[in-house]
């Protein structure tokens, strides 16, 4: 057996192709997985501005610093980004309930 038969054997080829499809399986999951996580903070952030837009419902402030058409538009982009913020900071804990819920429905392990 000569040497380029031995390097262009098919057990040979054959591994490659293997190694080389687990590393593409491998960097398509951990794309899912960062997609999967991402979504699920989306999710969080959308549900705590829900919660704050709620919370703030009631609230009145004073006439200088408050009130008005400019409050009442800018209100909900306030709520928006606190609970961005919120969510980035480490929530409520939906977030991750949500990612394993997915995880699950998507065929992966935690």
């Amino acid at each position: 057996m000569t040497v380029l038969s031995a390097l262009t054997s098919t057990p040979r080829i054959d591994a490659a192709a293997t190694t080389a499809k687990q590393l593409v399986t491998s960097v398509e999951e951990k794309a899912k997985r960062a997609r999967i996580a991402e979504t699920a903070k989306n999710f969080e952030a959308s549900f705590l501005s829900v919660m704050t837009q709620q919370m703030f419902e009631g609230v009145k402030t004073s006439a200088p610093f408050g009130g008005g058409n400019g409050e009442a538009m800018f209100k909900s982009i306030l709520t928006d980004a606190m609970s961005k913020e919120i969510a980035k900071a480490g929530g409520v804990g939906l977030a991750s309930s949500i990612q394993r819920e997915m995880l699950k429905l998507q065929g992966l392990k935690e």
